[in-house]
């Protein structure tokens, strides 16, 4: 028996970086607030936020105090489909991370999960343009662009020609996490810039009672701007933990 060539040996499929899954559980964040969802939770990011607005994912790219051997592993398309459709939620939710960094690797899987009946959301940093392809029904981006308060240069943060495209989709929202009220004016410069709307707010916090505290302070702000606020649903009913 001979060899197959290149040519005549199947394609292998890509595989994802992966940090986790998990579920059931509820979307905590933005319009589909307390929905039952599934997350997939990718390895790699393309940012890294200050120690004024630490990343609450480190673990899924700051390889100087987390181990790619230990929080990262390799998983093919079909054994990730295949658990996240275990789950039996109608939602779910990509994250990371940054999740657009892998897109091209993720196109069979989201073609999957549409064909299955599930809604996909992708949580992104607003930094990378979403393929055409991925700007389809049933797939909403949940686009967090970067304030000044979570560090870095304003040319790192925001890439303006990805938000255009994001804002131009018709399939995007856009939630901004705020620490005060000073931080609504960053937040208006930017929708005003790029057309931004839908705009949710989100108060900052790994802790309830922060969570609570600031979207108090922030509340009637937002109101009379004539945007929307979201909690964080899982730090309010799990604190920090993991996989919640």
């Amino acid at each position: 028996m001979t060899a197959l060539s290149l040519s005549q040996r199947p394609a292998r499929l890509p595989e994802l970086l992966v940090s986790e899954t998990f579920g059931p559980t509820f979307q905590g964040e933005g319009p589909s607030l307390g929905t039952l969802a599934a997350f997939l939770r990718l390895w790699g990011c393309n940012l890294a936020c200050s120690d004024r607005m630490p990343c609450d994912t480190a673990y899924t790219w700051d390889t100087s105090r987390y181990s790619p051997g230990e929080h990262m592993r390799k998983r093919s398309i079909a054994e990730t489909g295949d658990e996240l459709l275990g789950f039996g939620t109608p939602l779910v939710v990509i994250t990371g991370g940054e999740p657009l960094l892998q897109q091209k690797r993720l196109l069979p899987l989201v073609d999957r999960l549409l064909a299955e009946g599930r809604r996909v959301e992708f949580e992104t940093n607003g930094t990378i343009p979403p393929l055409p392809e991925l700007v389809t029904d049933g797939v909403q981006f949940n686009v967090s662009p970067k304030l000044s308060n979570a560090g870095g240069e304003e040319c790192q943060r925001i890439a303006p020609d990805a938000l255009r495209v994001f804002a131009d989709s018709g399939q995007a929202v856009f939630k901004f996490v705020a620490e005060r009220e000073s931080d609504l004016e960053e937040i208006q410069n930017l929708v005003d810039r790029f057309g931004l709307t839908p705009v949710y707010v989100m108060p900052e916090g790994t802790s309830p009672e922060t969570v609570i505290e600031r979207a108090r302070v922030l509340a009637d702000p937002v109101i009379a701007r004539g945007w929307s606020m979201t909690t964080r649903l899982h730090i309010l009913l799990w604190k920090d933990e993991r996989g919640r």
